[in-house]
């Protein structure tokens, strides 16, 4: 984005049109890098001037001062000075004070003695007092990641992200919806998504509305950053229309934008991507995804019919071992009039299973729960053990769903096998497996192994053995759970520091 002073719009005819930099601007565009590479090791200063004299040759010193922007943020500029000059001004302000400073030789006095402290010259002092400013810090380092075409095209993007940072909301049709609609979740902004009649053109059904920052309660500068750049997102899709509306010091004035102008992305991604929160969803999912459990998250499921509207709730859980899914929608703090949106949308969802996590400040679950979709009230943080407790309520009926269809006893080909690989074969979780009978296997722990098997085992272990020798010949079985196989035939693992154990029978290793 440019700062506010350099946008360049026309509201010629009642609109609100951002003057792009076309091809005849690449000549200027190639100048003013120019200008910056070439003032690497001079001051600021030097380099303001410069600019200044490509400011009256160009057709707009708004331009120029756009392109530079841009480049400045490319630069390294650093405090050249043999002095610190916090040191210099501390040290010299102190001698001032002592010899009473008036006039000029008053202040050569002051500087003299200022430099015996240092161990350096007057002049020295002199020069490193003012330093650190900005005109006079020096240009250490610039490597631009444009060239004059890129620049063009970066300025064009930033331009018109800078003209819909006054938007009160933006309508988009994009040929990758399906990108956009992950852009504004990934950027927290406040959305509603309504199907629109085809145009012929390779455009989606859907328009995605996006309400702009002016028209929250107080415009923030946070959010309306973000709300710009999905304009990166937008301009990356094949084919595009984008329709917003600006608040123009209290005039509404509209700006209308597509793939026909020349806003694109340039082809090298930006070094620093704006910062923002990354909000209670990637909390909440990096946290639910750790549990390890027969839930699977997916992030924005299928939209949701809602009427004339579409809905994309943040998350879908879908059960491991059957086809089912609970839908889950995280309502943050917004305006009343999005609450109110999102309300109604709740209340046209039909013949699928919600979750909602709302945010206590919001005062609406209540209202969540007469839509017949379960609440779940949140401070700063969805807390995982309320989810799981609304999510156990479909897991017991899946549960008692699988274990229906298992017969009543199991007879596993294998000799050992485990509850979580047997469940996995058969498809079915690991509580519906464990309720049946295996007239065939003993149960050992959360492993199955035929009764031979153990009979084998007891034979080949003994008193003495290095633990580590058991484990061999229990992978050699498939048995992976050795503690509770070498508890059921009698030995217990007496562990000596990291060297290693040593199995005991139990008799023995307890008279030790």
């Amino acid at each position: 984005m440019l700062t506010k002073d350099l946008l360049r719009v026309s509201r010629a005819g009642g609109g609100y049109h951002p003057q792009f930099a076309g091809r005849e601007h690449r000549p200027l565009s190639a100048r003013v890098l120019g200008t910056f590479q070439g003032h690497v090791g001079e001051p600021r200063s030097d380099l303001d001037s410069a600019l200044k004299e490509l400011e009256a040759d160009a057709d707009h010193f708004k331009l120029v001062r756009g392109f530079a922007k841009l480049l400045d943020r490319e630069a390294v500029f650093e405090t050249e000075a043999p002095v610190p000059p916090e040191r210099a001004r501390r040290t010299a302000f102190e001698e001032a004070e002592a010899v009473g400073v008036v006039s000029e030789s008053e202040r050569a006095e002051a500087l003299r003695r200022a430099s015996d402290r240092l161990a350096v010259s007057p002049g020295t002092v002199a020069d490193s007092l003012y330093a650190d400013l900005d005109e006079r810090q020096v240009l250490a380092e610039f490597d631009a990641r444009w060239s004059p075409d890129e620049l063009l095209t970066q300025y064009n993007l930033s331009l018109a992200q800078t003209a819909l940072f006054d938007a009160t909301e933006i309508r988009v049709r994009t040929a990758d919806p399906k990108a956009l609609v992950s852009a504004v979740k990934r950027l927290r902004l406040m959305y509603e998504i309504h199907k629109t009649e085809g145009d012929g053109k390779d455009l989606s059904d859907r328009e995605v509305i996006v309400t702009g920052p002016d028209a929250l309660f107080r415009s923030t500068r946070r959010y309306g950053t973000r709300f710009a750049r999905l304009l990166r997102t937008v301009a990356k899709a094949d084919s595009w229309t984008l329709s917003a509306t600006i608040d123009d010091y209290g005039t509404e004035r509209t700006l209308s934008l597509s793939d026909d102008d020349p806003v694109r992305v340039p082809g090298v991604e930006p070094v620093a991507e704006v910062t923002f929160d990354s909000g209670v969803e990637a909390d909440f999912a990096g946290r639910f995804e750790s549990l390890g459990s027969d839930w699977e998250l997916t992030r924005e499921p299928e939209p949701l019919e809602t009427g004339a509207r579409v809905m994309i709730p943040d998350f879908a859980f879908d059960y491991r071992h059957s086809d089912f899914r609970v839908f889950f929608e995280i309502m943050g703090f917004w305006t009343p009039e999005y609450v109110e949106k999102k309300l109604s949308q709740l209340e046209t969802v039909e013949d699928v299973e919600l979750l909602v996590a709302v945010d206590e400040s919001l005062g609406v679950g209540e209202a969540i729960e007469a839509r017949d979709h379960r609440a779940i009230p949140y401070s700063e943080t969805v807390r995982l053990k309320d989810v799981r407790d609304a999510l156990r309520r479909y897991e017991d009926e899946l549960v008692a769903e699988n274990a229906a269809d298992l017969p009543a006893e199991i007879v596993p080909e294998a000799d050992a096998i485990s509850l979580e690989a047997l469940a996995e074969e058969r498809g079915v979780s690991e509580e519906a497996i464990e309720s049946r009978a295996f007239p065939a296997h003993e149960r050992v722990g959360r492993t199955l192994v035929r009764p031979g098997v153990l009979d084998d085992l007891a034979d080949e272990i003994e008193d003495g053995m290095a633990f580590s020798a058991v484990e061999a010949v229990l992978e050699s079985r498939a048995i992976g759970d050795a503690s509770a196989l070498l508890s059921e035939l009698g030995y217990a693992v007496e562990w000596e520091g990291l060297s290693g154990g040593t199995v005991r029978k139990k008799d023995d290793a307890q008279s030790e």
